[in-house]
């Protein structure tokens, strides 16, 4: 399709983001498995569910717009899972260098969601789709919760922990 109007740009920015979150369904249960400090597991865990909302309300999105709920190709998203992936082969045995490292690429996830949605938002409100648009503000505000959850974890929990695991192995060292 090509961008040729904002409506095809926003269509397309949906599917990628649709493509993304699909994505995400697959990975998180994954990421929840290794990571050990239970508020993450809980966060992680608790990001699927809103997950599987936000894939329901990009097809209500698609539907509003008369457009084919499919996904597109998301390069950004497959390169942020990769990233996770390495992190999960390379970790440490310590479980909080582990969760912080974890933390740190899953808000890196969000941050990339957080762009995408507020740019599409931007773009429904400019067509005057304003069921669409708040479809997609819902799914943005959730990832700047997501965000602010995961950081308060590793500010209050997991980073200390991190921080004494690697004064332990630089003294063991």
């Amino acid at each position: 399709m090509p961008l040729d109007s904002l409506y095809t740009l926003l269509v397309t920015e949906l599917r990628c983001i649709y493509q993304a979150e699909n994505q995400l369904l697959t990975a998180l249960p994954q990421m929840a498995t290794f990571a050990s400090t239970p508020a993450l597991k809980q966060a992680l865990e608790s990001h699927f569910s809103e997950t599987e909302e936000q894939v329901r309300r990009l097809e209500q999105a698609f539907a509003e717009l008369g457009a084919a709920a499919r996904g597109r190709r998301c390069k950004g998203m497959e390169g942020l899972i990769e990233e996770i992936e390495d992190i999960l082969e390379e970790a440490s045995d310590d479980e909080a260098i582990l969760d912080t490292a974890l933390i740190g690429a899953v808000r890196r996830v969000e941050h990339y969601e957080i762009a995408a949605y507020a740019s599409a938002v931007s773009y429904a409100e400019l067509l005057d789709e304003a069921r669409v648009a708040t479809l997609l503000r819902t799914s943005l505000e959730e990832e700047k919760a997501a965000d602010r959850e995961l950081s308060r974890i590793a500010e209050a929990e997991v980073n200390a922990m991190a921080v004494v695991a690697g004064t332990e192995e630089a003294i063991e060292a």
